[in-house]
């Protein structure tokens, strides 16, 4: 940070006037104006800024911390302050009504020739912003601006920038957060292992990163090599090469350029002007509609009118390998063949696909074991379907069976009948689909209208069923293990991270076992466990067993514990949002050795998986396999005194803390992980070995 006589003298040479002074000063001593709070969707948390010495609120991990990592690692950027003083915006809404709002930004940042604030909001949310208010944000070219902010800030001779999802490069931040630990504390190069790195290099101009790490390569270790890329000694280009990609990664001795001279948003690398509003096309089998071709994405509605915008990058791969098939590209045989696929039945397809494999063993001479006569026809009816669709397994599909297929019921009684299941049915009243069916019943009548039976009101409810419906009838945390499930269709860091100790869960779950006391064999109860889960690896870093609830200690020990195991700490922590992860004490120890925190959001458990699948396999494997294990309690107005668990229960507290160790780190670390594919403990040391062992990060284990 700058010192008072180095801010003064920034001042003077921008040539800021006292007011602006003052607005600057204020920011700097005021601190942080309130406390960042994650929503429904958001990982809020904290980032250790070496350039500002203190932690740094983001209160998004896919907008604002993506911000911070290019402000701390940008050479222009001589401080930056998260959750600025309010400033007041006027601006008229959409109605023509005055309107003034007290705004607090996400920063205000200090460069060397300009200061100003910065907001940071996705792409979509700055979208749903505009539409309601274009005279708050509104877009400009390729850039989103904010008018009212721009009109406040200049007034100061200061900027307003609006930052958005889409400038975002996931490559430079995927870099940035792979060489983290170089950047922090860059450990020692020898000459030797220096100049062996820049000979070969020179001697063979655009050698891949692999290379250079490769047994073939100078012999250098990979501390060494990251080392050297963190200090700028060896160049890559880290906007559009990935370090954990070294096979597709060159390196050269080139000077770095200026730090975070972000490259332009990407012109698109095909034509598609062949793809227009209001087109239909194909995805995954499933129909799509075309309602905008922008700059940056294409935005999609499908048959339940759910809208996807789709970045342009993504969408031109899609079709050019075939996974998108626009109208252009849907020939009428083409399209009928999905059509007759699509309605076939499950049953069908598989007749289809068994007289498939008897047609093409016949075809080739191959004994069956079915009459020839039926052979014969299925072969004829191959052979026509191929001439005329180009896909003879058409052929073989079971032909339709007769009938009237139509719904019987008039439009009118099929129209109200879904908005009375809206209005009725799906309410948190939860009536049972009997008594909203006899409510519709009387409409019906009142209507003087066909009433559908029972039978057919019920078949309407279940089609409707899902995550929106149990939302209405139960709420978003019964719903939650429904919501839908969406494929990132941008490249961003990965979810687990590139290598172990990168991102680590903590989380807290009360054993189910019952635990008695040494001397006395009274039952003390049940006692707790916290586990600290390396996310790239699952393994088990480190545990802790205790009768104490979750509190602060239990997550400073297991940290403490993660030392003495393995001399290191993770570079990132996920959370949940429990006062145990809030305390001053432990995010101080956080602080201290330059931990970044995230907190996950309330009710959203598949944001900490990994660790609560760890709960489940813990208990699965070796809780519920021990004497008084807690599963019959499950059902309490069964249980007697003769089968209670309690009366049951043998372990002590140090036995079981033995024993849970010896499974944790010797039985799990060496079970095969059915995501990985491998042992834990496997992928952990292969991890280790292909992104370095980053040995300058490690903890004395001491008082």
């Amino acid at each position: 940070m700058l010192s008072q006589e180095e801010f003064l003298a920034w001042t003077r040479q921008n040539e800021l006037s006292e007011h602006a002074r003052s607005v600057a000063q204020h920011v700097r001593s005021s601190g942080p104006a309130r406390h960042v709070g994650g929503g429904r969707h958001n990982v809020t948390g904290r980032y250790p800024s070496r350039k500002m010495g203190v932690t740094i609120q983001f209160e998004s991990h896919r907008v604002e911390l993506p911000t911070i990592y290019e402000l701390e690692h940008d050479d222009d950027v001589l401080e930056y302050f998260d959750q600025a003083p309010s400033i007041k915006l006027d601006y008229c809404t959409a109605n023509g009504k005055r309107l003034g709002v007290l705004h607090t930004p996400d920063f205000f940042v200090i460069r060397k020739t300009k200061a100003g604030w910065e907001e940071c909001k996705t792409e979509e949310e700055l979208r749903r912003l505009s539409e309601h208010n274009p005279n708050r944000y509104c877009r400009q070219g390729e850039k989103w601006i904010c008018p009212p902010g721009e009109a406040y800030a200049s007034r100061l001779g200061f900027y307003y920038r609006v930052r958005s999802s889409g400038e975002i490069n996931w490559t430079f931040q995927r870099n940035i957060q792979f060489l983290e630990d170089y950047l922090r504390g860059t450990p020692e190069v020898s000459t030797l292992s220096r100049e062996r790195s820049r000979a070969y290099i020179a001697a063979r101009p655009g050698c891949l990163l692999a290379d250079l790490l490769g047994p073939n390569g100078p012999g250098l270790d990979r501390d060494d090599v990251y080392s050297l890329i963190a200090a700028g000694e060896v160049y890559v280009d880290l906007f559009s090469a990935s370090l954990s990609d070294a096979e597709k990664t060159t390196v050269s001795l080139e000077k770095t350029p200026p730090a975070l001279a972000l490259p332009p948003p990407s012109k698109r690398v095909a034509d598609l002007s062949a793809v227009r509003t209001g087109d239909s096309l194909n995805w995954d089998s499933k129909d799509w509609k075309v309602i905008n071709v922008g700059c940056t994405a294409v935005t999609l509605l499908n048959e339940e009118n759910a809208i996807l915008d789709v970045p342009i990058s993504a969408f031109e791969e899609y079709v050019r390998e075939k996974h998108i098939i626009t109208a252009g590209s849907i020939t009428h045989e083409d399209d009928e063949v999905r059509r007759r696929l699509i309605q076939a039945s499950e049953a069908d397809l598989a007749t289809a696909t068994y007289r498939f494999h008897i047609v093409s063993r016949a075809i080739h001479a191959e004994e069956v074991s079915v009459a020839s006569r039926t052979v014969r026809r299925w072969i004829a009816a191959y052979h026509a379907a191929e001439d005329v669709y180009g896909s003879g397994y058409l052929g073989l599909l079971p032909k339709p069976k007769p009938g009237n297929r139509f719904n019987k019921l008039p439009e009118k009684t099929r129209t109200m009948m879904l908005e009375f299941i809206d209005r009725d049915y799906e309410t948190l009243k939860q009536k049972t689909q009997y008594a909203s069916w006899a409510g519709f019943q009387l409409v019906c009548e009142r209507e003087q209208i066909l009433a559908p039976s029972y039978k057919t009101f019920s078949i309407a409810i279940h089609k409707r069923a899902g995550f929106q419906q149990t939302m209405k009838r139960k709420g978003p945390r019964a719903a939650y293990h429904q919501e839908p499930f969406f494929w990132e269709l941008e490249r961003r860091t990965p979810r687990h991270g590139d290598r172990p100790f990168e991102i680590a869960h903590v989380d807290h779950t009360q054993a189910d076992v019952w635990v008695v006391c040494s001397q006395t064999g009274r039952v003390l109860g049940r006692p707790w466990v916290t586990f600290l889960s390396d996310a790239f690896s699952r393994r088990i870093l480190a545990l802790w067993l205790t009768f104490d609830p979750p509190s602060y200690r239990s997550c400073m020990m297991v940290l403490r514990e993660c030392v003495r195991r393995h001399m290191r700490l993770p570079q990132i922590i996920v959370v949940d949002g429990g006062t145990d992860f809030q305390s001053t004490y432990f995010e101080t120890l956080l602080a201290r050795y330059e931990i970044i925190k995230k907190t996950r959001p309330p009710a959203k458990a598949r944001f900490g998986s990994t660790c609560e699948r760890i709960f489940g396999t813990a208990n699965q494997h070796f809780f519920h396999n021990l004497a008084g294990n807690t599963q019959l309690s499950r059902s309490s107005r069964q249980v007697t005194k003769s089968v209670d668990p309690r009366t049951h229960a043998v372990w002590t507290l140090k036995e079981l803390s033995r024993h849970l160790n010896d499974y944790a780190y010797e039985v799990y670390d060496t079970m095969d992980h059915p995501a990985l594919g491998q042992s834990p403990r496997e992928a952990f040391a292969t991890g280790i070995a292909r992104t370095g062992a980053r040995v300058h990060r490690r903890v004395a284990y001491d008082q």
